[in-house]
């Protein structure tokens, strides 16, 4: 398995453990030239992020993490990650499958999070 598999990994893990833990622990993994879009919502720098991702209208939130794909996304190190999976919020009980994307940078033996982009996916109507 290459390193940048491996990466994504353990990055995928550690990002949804926190999020469903405590979701303003997420601030490490952003810099102010980080940006996320959130269901088409975009906002730029980690206290905005965190911000954002802290004032989601749930309190509860589980991820299921369905499939992860990874690759190397340009000579500085950067790694591309793709998941998909299901989530659960609150006290609800039918699952919501949804997507993100991540472009993790290396900085100082480490990387952090320069895009990410979330989406729900609703069934295809027709």
């Amino acid at each position: 398995m290459s390193n940048f598999q491996v990466v994504a990994e353990q990055f995928v893990q550690f990002y949804y453990k926190t999020f469903d833990e405590s979701r303003g622990q997420l601030a490490a993994l952003y810099r102010d030239k980080s940006m996320l879009t959130f269901e088409n919502q975009a906002t730029l720098g980690a206290a905005g992020i965190v911000e954002k991702l802290t004032n989601l209208p749930f309190q509860k939130v589980a991820h299921q993490v369905a499939s992860l794909d990874a690759q190397p996304s340009n000579e500085q190190g950067g790694i591309l990650v793709l998941v998909t999976g299901v989530l659960l919020v609150d006290e609800e009980q039918r699952a919501m499958s949804y997507t993100q994307a991540f472009q993790l940078v290396p900085e100082g033996g480490s990387f952090y999070v320069y895009n990410d982009v979330f989406r729900l996916v609703y069934p295809a109507s027709g």
